[in-house]
């Protein structure tokens, strides 16, 4: 997956070419043989795409197509923690050891990690778990989480030395938010992250085109990855879903914005949990140190020269590129799938944030 998913360091106006502001962003990764671009803007929403799901082949990309979002992922698993806690399910301060299965052992300090710590990158927890770069071996470029177990994961948690202490500083966490969907799962009596997703956040979103499984639902189309034109396999993470295992599609990730703009006011109007989720996930909980930012539940916040804010986040697997980001002064949003890595050549997020930063002065 991708790292750290911070603001790009300059936002400057949008490549000339094309005709409106998606144009940029269909030319933004050459090694993709498919992009998808979806906007929002003051109640109209429309999609612009390119391309084939594979290259030399595939299904005609359509706004309903399915790409690996990521580090996208931990959105959602930050909504699914502030809707099980709208429910009661769980508490922001409740402690990750209470919803781990009994005897898992923790490290030093980790008796003080709370789920609110995993969802902050504030628990001290390192970017990976012990062990992970040693399991995937020749995969590292292709395959790096495919054979690393939840059984591995809680395994490797014992063996973890802390950074910090939880909540004393910041850091990007993998292993974090991974551990933040087991903790989830456990709360809500063992179902697995994809099924809890599903049921809490996926359906009564409307969410047809997202889940966290390798396979799309029938009649779905989903795309190739590729790493210089050279197809990946597809993405998995058994032992940390809630960290990357989510596919979506520009239609459904649009929505999902669009809940996340005006909670009462989605197409299809989610339930009391999910309405108070969707307003508790973008609440600012800190400042980030050494950084223009703050952060909300995963989303990062850039303050603009206006004094609005813009919510953004990134992902990225060995064979796609993903970003999502949103601004509630503008009521804009933009997100932006490309079916290759992000690496040298691909400007698709750098793209995406300078296409949101021009709605917003529109």
């Amino acid at each position: 997956m991708a790292g750290p998913p911070s603001a790009p360091a300059t936002a400057r106006a949008p490549s000339p070419g094309g005709h409106g502001p998606a144009q940029a962003l269909l030319a933004a990764a050459p090694g993709a043989s498919a992009v998808a671009v979806g906007l929002y803007r003051r109640g109209q929403r429309s999609f612009a795409v390119r391309g084939t799901t594979a290259f030399g082949g595939g299904a005609p990309v359509d706004p309903a197509t399915r790409f690996e979002t990521g580090s996208l992922t931990k959105t959602f698993t930050a909504l699914l923690l502030a809707e099980l806690a709208a429910r009661g399910t769980v508490a922001h301060d409740d402690p990750l050891a209470r919803h781990l299965p009994p005897g898992t052992r923790l490290p030093a300090g980790g008796a003080d990690i709370t789920l609110t710590h995993l969802a902050t990158h504030t628990s001290g927890l390192p970017r990976l778990p012990p062990g992970l770069r040693r399991t995937a071996g020749a995969r590292l470029l292709t395959a790096p989480y495919a054979h690393f177990t939840r059984a591995d994961v809680l395994r490797a948690l014992s063996r973890t030395r802390l950074r910090f202490r939880p909540g004393d500083g910041w850091r990007y966490s993998n292993f974090g938010v991974g551990l933040l969907g087991h903790a989830l799962c456990g709360a809500a009596g063992g179902l697995s992250y994809a099924d809890l997703l599903a049921a809490r956040v996926l359906r009564p979103l409307g969410l047809r085109d997202t889940s966290a499984t390798v396979s799309p639902p029938p009649g779905l189309a989903q795309v190739t990855g590729y790493w210089h034109r050279r197809a990946r396999p597809a993405f998995g993470i058994p032992g940390l879903p809630g960290a990357g295992a989510v596919r979506s599609s520009a239609r459904d990730l649009l929505t999902l914005t669009e809940a996340l703009l005006a909670p009462g006011a989605a197409a299809r109007t989610p339930p009391d949990p999910l309405r108070t989720a969707l307003e508790d996930v973008v609440r600012p909980r800190l400042r980030l140190p050494r950084r223009p930012s703050r952060l909300a539940l995963t989303w990062n916040i850039r303050s603009r020269p206006d004094g609005s804010d813009l919510y953004h986040h990134s992902g990225g697997t060995p064979g796609c590129t993903a970003f999502a980001g949103f601004s509630p002064r503008h009521d804009a949003a933009l997100v932006a799938f490309a079916n290759c890595a992000p690496g040298r050549g691909n400007h698709l997020i750098q793209e995406a944030y300078n296409t949101l930063v021009a709605l917003t002065r529109a």
